[in-house]
């Protein structure tokens, strides 16, 4: 019986030893750090604008609940979150003139 050249026991063409699978990994885990490092910058940047929209909507929100007292209100939205955020309290100052300039 004669044997074909995918037949041979052992290593044939399509095996991967030991050697190949460590540094395909180590490429692999070379270009991860590489990803990671370009793009840590700019998701630091988002997240940084992420939180401070946070902050700004609790300003609102807390704005708005002296409203009775203060009777200042102004509205719970991404806009104004973000204003608040990017801006802080002058961006709350802001928001609350042109209401009134508005009104």
């Amino acid at each position: 019986m004669r044997r074909h050249c995918g037949d041979r026991p052992g290593r044939g063409e399509g095996a991967m030893d030991i050697t190949a699978i460590a540094l395909a990994a180590l490429g692999g885990l070379a270009l991860l750090a590489a990803a990671a490092r370009a793009y840590s910058a700019p998701l630091r940047l988002l997240l940084k604008a992420g939180l401070n929209t946070l902050v700004g909507l609790a300003a609102l929100a807390l704005v708005n609940a002296t409203s009775a007292f203060t009777g200042i209100a102004l509205g719970l939205n991404l806009f104004n979150a973000l204003v608040v955020g990017v801006l802080g309290v002058p961006g709350l100052v802001l928001l609350i003139l042109v209401q009134w300039v508005l009104t």
